[in-house]
């Protein structure tokens, strides 16, 4: 076996033409999956320990969509790669902080802002809102809906319309803010950059609580790992691949794997370090005629483009396919010792993916032309030509989800 030889990179290595690249694009498409089909069965069928003798199949099914838990720290752990490591590489231009704070907010806006108005339409139509109210407590209220873009969900205000997904965005919304900060608070910055820097830090540790402060770390490792290079062989890898898997499936059975929560970070901690140690392992060329990587990499694309609308779409659509099977079949709710029930489950999933693909095609593939026009707007930046608007955007400009 080949020794590892580990290396500081002078540059977050983000370019589409590596393994670890494929392997952080399958991994968005897949955790986002996961998250929809776990809150799908969770929404359609019972709980399996209120079963007392649950069928085979269906106990396969609940341990196959029980990952959710981990699919959010591999979004964290691959937010702090991928946006912590494209803002490192462009500390020291002109206006980086500014051109960051464009991308983050379009990268969340750009598909928040459309989901929580379709969310106000279907609600309006099946009746889901039943009177308008001004408090936070209200799902459908304009305060959640402001509360909702700023990330202050399961702070100050309620996840909006009951869209229990959006509690990790609020993380996600501090963690973009953190970043910056950390970055300006340390030495070298100047005086009054660190004076802001450290203040604001403080400021968000006073008011933040502290499950998100802590995955922070999570974050964080993720951000320095990606200057990190490992050379080793392929036993070394395996290795690697072997622990990622061995301790997911392990804390799925005898873990936390509810909510991220001060109780589950040590187990998550441990699952992270094996996923980051791989990711920068694999930060190798795709050789031309590796055929089968490349077939890979056009799927894994495919799904990780849609991958935050369908992480921030589908418990919406899943509210109106119950709506559609109480009025129109007469039950929301499947039964586990009815084969042709996880057709129906199948179909379900089918159609939240059918739906939320068609999302992104109208709003969040459109990220990159809102981003690039208000950077003209407010950045004075040259407007982009034809061929830069209709070109995809690299890996290291698409955020986290």
């Amino acid at each position: 076996m080949k020794r590892p030889t580990i290396k500081w990179q002078a540059q977050s290595q983000l370019s589409e033409d590596s393994i670890h690249s494929l392997l952080i694009a399958l991994l968005r498409g897949m955790a986002a999956l996961q998250v929809a089909a776990a809150h799908l069965r969770a929404e359609v069928f019972p709980s399996l320990r209120a079963i007392e003798h649950p069928p085979l199949y269906y106990q396969g099914l609940a341990f196959a969509t029980g990952f959710a838990h981990q699919a959010v720290v591999v979004f964290f752990l691959v937010s702090g790669w991928l946006v912590g490591g494209s803002l490192l590489n462009k500390l020291g231009e002109p206006r980086a902080f500014a051109a960051y704070a464009i991308d983050r907010v379009t990268r969340l806006w750009t598909v928040l802002v459309p989901t929580m108005l379709i969310m106000l339409i279907v609600a309006s139509t099946t009746g889901g809102i039943a009177q308008s109210q001004a408090h936070s407590a209200d799902p459908y209220s304009m305060l959640g809906f402001a509360g909702n873009l700023f990330g202050l969900q399961t702070i100050f205000v309620e996840n909006f319309g009951g869209n229990y997904a959006l509690w990790s965005l609020a993380n996600e919304t501090w963690y973009y803010v953190a970043f910056p900060l950390l970055l300006l608070g340390l030495p070298g910055s100047g005086r009054m950059s660190q004076a802001g820097g450290v203040i604001g830090l403080v400021v968000l540790a006073s008011l933040l609580p502290w499950a998100i402060i802590l995955y922070f770390s999570l974050w964080l490792l993720g951000a320095a790992f990606a200057r990190i290079r490992i050379d080793c062989g392929t036993g070394t890898r395996l290795v690697l691949v072997f622990l990622c898997a061995v301790l997911s499936v392990y804390y799925r059975i005898f873990g936390s794997n509810d909510d991220l929560l001060p109780a589950s970070f040590m187990q998550d901690l441990i699952c992270s370090l094996p996923f980051l140690l791989l990711l920068s392992s694999l930060q190798i060329k795709i050789a031309p005629e590796a055929r089968l990587l490349h077939k890979l990499g056009r799927v894994a694309k495919f799904f990780s483009e849609f991958s935050f609308t369908l992480y921030v779409f589908h418990v919406p659509v899943i509210g109106l396919l119950r709506h559609v099977g109480r009025t129109a079949f007469g039950r929301d709710q499947l039964a586990p010792d009815r084969p042709l029930d996880y057709l129906v489950y199948l179909a379900m999933l089918t159609i939240i993916l059918a739906m939320a693909y068609a999302s992104y095609r109208v709003f969040e593939s459109n990220t990159y032309l809102v981003r690039a026009k208000l950077k003209a707007l407010l950045l004075r930046a040259p407007a982009p030509s034809s061929q830069q608007v209709l070109a995809r955007p690299g890996l290291g400009d698409r955020g986290g989800r």
